[in-house]
């Protein structure tokens, strides 16, 4: 899977068979992309670090992880990674959607733990670290889905189901948050549809008129509003989303400039050269050599 794929699996990619979404994937910062930009999706992701070091960031909390560290990302959770200074950081994705649990004919599994973690009506730990009490009991079931996924023997998708009902078990008998959740927060619901709508757009342009009516506001409004949440003008962060995506595309395909340009959003050759090196140091083609692997 390359990036742009990872990027928007939740939107044109279904991961593993359609009748087990369960996949998972080998990622390395800075030498497969230097970030993978805010966004969220349907699926549970658990994002395990296995060397180095890196930043998270979950509903606009950041965390500084390193080796050994597991993150859960639950459906409707908003996220990215970044490579934290000048460190590297070499993780394993772990995604897989929650109707594998799901029954049709709800069951005592699905009713008290389930769909109140799914609906944030019960919480659980963002971070597991090997210091976490638990942490063994947390990690092993995922470590034993990764050691059968190298053989794949009859029957596996078998095993791993009853080892992420095993990572379920722990989340709920001895990792419950003894918090109450959080109240919905309405201004984190509505980046999620703003978000959403770059990701889905992008490439074509965005009026703030157009986006600002996504997100219900006028559009000194919307100005405000993005700048408040995201710490940034949409101008700039929708200048940066597509960089970030034309740096994807220039080691991922074989595509000259000019049309990678104009696949992102960018009209004019001459400005997104600019922008390029200001943003990466060095021109798109001086990128394109330098990360390209042999």
């Amino acid at each position: 899977m390359n990036i742009l794929e990872y990027e928007n699996y939740h939107e044109t990619k279904t991961h593993g068979d359609i009748v087990f979404p369960y996949n998972t994937y080998l990622c390395s910062i800075p030498l497969d992309f230097p970030r993978v930009p805010l966004h969220w999706h349907d699926d549970i992701e658990l994002i395990y670090i296995k060397k180095g070091s890196g930043q998270v960031t979950v509903d606009f909390r950041q965390y500084k992880v390193s080796g050994n560290t597991i993150v859960l990302i639950l459906p409707g959770q908003l996220h990215s990674i970044e490579q934290l200074e000048d460190c590297s950081m070499e993780y394993e994705n772990i995604i897989f959607h929650p109707n594998m649990f799901l029954t049709k004919k709800a069951d005592t599994c699905s009713t008290d733990f389930l769909f109140p973690l799914l609906d944030g009506k019960i919480t659980v730990p963002t971070i597991f670290t090997p210091v976490y009490p638990y942490y063994e009991d947390i990690a092993a079931p995922i470590d034993a889905c990764d050691e059968i996924c190298k053989t794949k023997p009859q029957g596996y998708e078998l095993y791993i189901k009853s080892q992420l009902y095993q990572f379920f078990f722990v989340l709920d008998n001895r990792c419950r948050n003894l918090v109450q959740p959080k109240k919905s927060n309405k201004s984190l619901d509505k980046i999620k549809i703003v978000l959403k709508y770059i990701e889905n757009n992008y490439m074509d342009k965005i009026p703030i008129a157009d986006i600002a009516e996504v997100a219900g506001f006028s559009e000194s409004h919307f100005m405000r509003y993005f700048k408040e949440t995201m710490g940034t003008s949409f101008v700039d962060y929708l200048k940066e989303y597509r960089l970030t995506m034309a740096s994807r595309l220039l080691v991922a395909s074989d595509s000259a400039i000019l049309d990678i340009a104009a696949e992102v959003g960018f009209e004019n050759l001459s400005y997104f050269n600019r922008a390029f090196k200001q943003k990466y140091q060095m021109t798109p083609s001086a990128f394109r050599r330098e990360n390209v692997r042999a």
